[in-house]
């Protein structure tokens, strides 16, 4: 199986979509994020995505993605092979993954931070 898995290190962001969409999956078993965007990243390239029910994660992941343990080895393996071995469940996860991201923009992060600043010149007077 070691030869199943690549370690790349750091990837451009020229070669980082096409790793996405050559992938099976992302694991993504961050024990803390800001926000996630290699999450969104995977999805928006049609890729299943695993990643940890910690953090901001399933936040932004939604129910498109199978949420695990970060720190549980064996709940990983357990979604890593469901994942590479139920093409219903990677096709479902592509799917939802392709619909997620759509709820994500620079425009849509832009008015909601422009509505709370709003809100507090309101609330200052």
């Amino acid at each position: 199986a070691k030869d199943l898995v690549h370690v790349a290190g750091y990837v451009d962001a020229d070669r980082l979509g096409a790793c996405y969409r050559n992938a099976l999956c992302l694991l993504f078993p961050s024990l803390y994020e800001g926000f996630g965007f290699p999450i969104l990243e995977a999805m928006a390239c049609g890729t299943p995505v695993i990643t940890a029910a910690v953090s901001s994660m399933p936040e932004v992941a939604g129910d498109a993605a199978l949420l695990v343990d970060p720190e549980n080895p064996v709940q990983l393996a357990e979604c890593m092979r469901r994942v590479l071995t139920e093409a219903g469940l990677r096709q479902s996860l592509s799917s939802r993954g392709l619909k997620r991201v759509q709820y994500f923009s620079w425009e849509k992060c832009a008015l909601e931070v422009m509505e709370v600043f709003d809100t507090m010149r309101k609330s200052v007077g």
